[in-house]
């Protein structure tokens, strides 16, 4: 991999609220991005979440339980959803969050959307992580009672152009210490 490869991908990556309602989602790209997400790394390797995948026409039936009010109004055009539940713990990964009082699933969960989205932006997908959505509806729809963490709406962008990011100073997000 070039040095740069990696950082260019991420320079791409962005939440997408413009989606193309017009473009449908390869069925092989989505699952690209699921095989990429079963690499993330996880505490004691537990894996401690689900992924269901709705696309298509189900897709489109769907995006009503993520516009609340006008939030998340764009996810009517969006052409497939990654809802990812919190599952159990293996029980190493149960002890060391127990001992070190650390939530180790939200870190697992947030670090295989990165590798999704990150694979998805690979294969020319836009997404955006959605954490604001109608939890009950949703579980009723997927027959899960598990606790819904975050959805990931995918699509193709209308606009390819990427937007300038602001982000904090380099001071105000990390501290070298070397000797």
């Amino acid at each position: 991999m070039d040095f740069n490869e990696f950082k260019e991908l991420a320079k791409k990556r962005e939440s997408c609220r413009d989606f193309d309602p017009e473009r449908e989602v390869e069925i092989e790209k989505i699952e690209a991005c699921l095989e990429t997400m079963k690499l993330a790394p996880s505490a004691c390797n537990a894996q401690p979440y689900y992924y269901y995948l709705v696309h298509g026409d189900e897709a489109k039936n769907l995006s009503k339980y993520f516009q609340l009010g006008k939030m998340n109004s764009f996810t009517k055009d969006a052409a497939a959803f990654a809802i990812v539940t919190e599952e159990n713990y293996n029980l190493s990964a149960k002890i060391g969050s127990s001992v070190k009082n650390q939530d180790y699933k939200s870190i697992d969960i947030g670090i295989s959307a990165a590798y999704f989205t990150a694979e998805a932006t690979s294969l020319g997908l836009s997404t955006c992580i959605i954490g604001w959505f109608d939890e009950e509806k949703l579980q009723k729809f997927l027959k899960t009672k598990s606790k819904i963490r975050l959805v990931i709406a995918i699509g193709y962008a209308k606009n390819d152009e990427l937007r300038e990011k602001k982000r904090k100073t380099s001071d105000a997000l990390y501290k070298i210490i070397s000797d």
